[in-house]
């Protein structure tokens, strides 16, 4: 560890003479940050009672902030505020650019830090035997778990697994916007791994290093400036519950893994990460350009199992395209399988609207879509308010503009209150009891689900256990409960951030062994019916042929039981 802090010493020593902000201004910053959460955060409560953090116990924060003669120290400060409510959705990032990563990346499997990807024209294997699958043990002198304690904070995805994950990622690959002294590293770094054969062996491995480093805050802020770019309040018929790119678990790595020998890239994020099983016939092959999904078949145990992987919710090709192609799916599904096996494994959310017509198009029977309990603002207010005139200028049926006026009365009685929150309300529609489509499935369904099963990731896998269509297979999804919207987060330091409005509400509530029952999604995810781990070495080494023989057969015994 001393050989890390060496160095970040020293560079935190040059950063203290060019310092910019005052105390003050660091003061003024952290209380503008507490005060939009005061405001906004949905989950408040959740995390005060059950998580233990109090946002609005500001004062240990003040007095650290208060000593500190670095500015990169006080944006770390920031950061770490945000990342105590250990909620996925919300994180402090800054407008930098700097980036550095080295040429190979390692995750989890087995508990382990093993090496996933390798890129060969920076890590010839002949200088530089690195194999997928060998053992990251440590970094500029530092272990792994060292490591992953230090960046945890940076790394934050609501749940320990997910977010320790994250935080191996990020030991090969930092970003300034995330982590404010990321560029406090030299042009090298000492390698240890464990090959798999049980040697140990150190390499000096070449940074690769982008963008310019911010060392100090800005001397003259310029709030007209920051205005300028502030992000827009979403209609409420907009709201989205994903993470942004900055967010996810450094999509890169969760989206694409490079092959050690040809540099292709496996598994784009619309492919599963996972080899297809033998005999599987494509229908869609997920190219990014054409395709919303990944789809196909497979035969396996006298019946023929289709195949469909939903990436994201927010697909490229625009919502009325992806459903349009999904509904060709589906029609065809219905009509040539015995049962359905659809992958969210590393879905990292998206619109709210898009996943409740996604359940549309699988439950075929009236089902209830997953609630927010929202906090309210006068914007939202507003909102809410012209839904409601439009739907009555528009004739629509009474029990239409009935649901529209309980929603709106709802919101408006939580505004009134004392950190108000309403009841489990629709986003999106008038009712959470919604209709299926005109095109559903009716057959048998399994739903592939892990830690990186994200917000509408969550939401989707609750909404069929919930209403008892599918069988959820894989691990608990990752736990980011609520819907999002971008804001400023200070003028002085000129951080964003995202802030949690709401606490999705399942149906029932859910007994755990971490948490009280509850029906909230936030921190607890959804837990699968059948447990089963992608992440271990066999998988890695395999191209996931264990966990697929593993789900097939446990699809074929669910079909079979429920023909």
């Amino acid at each position: 560890m001393a050989r890390l802090l060496l160095p970040l010493l020293l560079s935190g020593a040059l950063a203290v003479q060019a310092q910019n902000l005052t105390a003050e201004q660091r003061a003024a910053d952290l209380r503008m940050l507490a005060a939009l959460y005061a405001k906004q955060y949905g989950p408040y409560e959740w995390k005060r009672d059950v998580i233990g953090f109090d946002l609005y116990d500001l004062r240990p924060w003040l007095e650290r902030a208060s000593t500190m003669s670095d500015d990169i120290e006080f944006l770390d400060l920031l950061v770490e505020y945000v990342a105590a409510l250990d909620d996925a959705h919300d994180v402090v990032s800054f407008p930098f650019t700097f980036s550095a990563s080295l040429p190979f990346t390692a995750d989890l499997y087995d508990g382990r830090a093993l090496i996933d990807s390798v890129t060969r024209s920076a890590l010839p294997v002949t200088e530089y035997p690195i194999q997928i699958g060998d053992e990251l043990v440590s970094v500029d002198g530092v272990s792994v778990q060292e490591w992953i304690r230090i960046l945890w904070k940076y790394s934050i995805a609501a749940n320990p697994r997910s977010t320790a994950r994250n935080a191996v990622a990020r030991i090969t690959s930092r970003s300034q916007s995330r982590i404010p002294w990321a560029f406090r590293i030299g042009d090298t770094a000492e390698v240890v791994i464990r090959h798999q054969n049980g040697e140990l062996r150190t390499y000096r491995i070449a940074w690769s290093k982008s963008g310019m480093p911010v060392t100090e805050a800005g001397r003259l802020p310029s709030p007209f400036e920051r205005a300028s770019r502030a992000g827009r309040a979403a209609s409420i018929l907009d709201y989205e519950d994903s993470l942004a790119p900055w967010q996810r678990p450094l999509a890169e790595l969760l989206e694409a893994r490079i092959d050690e020998t040809s540099m292709a890239v496996l598994n784009p994020g619309l492919r599963p990460i996972f080899a297809l099983p033998q005999g599987f016939q494509t229908r869609l092959a997920g190219n990014a350009a054409t395709d919303s999904f990944t789809s196909g078949w497979w035969s396996a145990g006298g019946l023929r199992i289709g195949f469909l992987r939903i990436p994201n919710m927010s697909p490229a090709l625009g919502t009325t395209a992806a459903l349009q192609q999904f509904d060709r799916e589906i029609e065809w599904m219905e009509q040539n399988t015995d049962g359905l096996v659809i992958d969210i494994m590393r879905n990292p959310g998206g619109s709210v609207l898009y996943v409740e017509n996604l359940c549309q198009r699988l439950i075929p029977y009236v089902f209830r879509s997953i609630g927010f309990e929202l906090r309210p603002t006068a914007a939202e207010v507003a909102s809410f308010g012209a839904t409601l005139e439009a739907a009555r200028r528009s004739n629509l049926p009474e029990p239409v503009i009935a649901g529209y006026e309980g929603r709106y009365r709802d919101v408006l009685a939580a505004y009134r209150e004392n950190r108000g929150r309403t009841g489990p309300i629709s986003l999106t529609q008038p009712s959470l009891w919604l209709e299926p489509a005109r095109t559903v499935y009716t057959k048998p369904i399994v739903v592939l689900i892990d830690e990186f099963s994200a917000s509408g990731g969550d939401a989707f896998a609750a909404t069929l256990q919930d209403n008892g269509r599918a069988l959820l297979v894989g691990m608990r999804t990752m736990g980011a409960g609520g819907n999002v919207v971008d804001r400023n987060g200070t003028w002085y330091a000129e951080a964003s951030t995202r802030v949690t409005r709401s606490l999705m509400s399942r149906r029932y509530d859910v007994s755990t062994p971490e948490f009280p029952p509850t029906p909230y999604i936030e921190n607890v995810g959804v837990r699968p019916d059948v447990e089963l781990d992608y992440m271990t070495r066999d998988n890695l080494l395999q191209n996931g042929r264990p966990f697929v023989e593993a789900f097939t057969a446990i699809a074929v015994d669910h079909i079979r039981r429920n023909r």
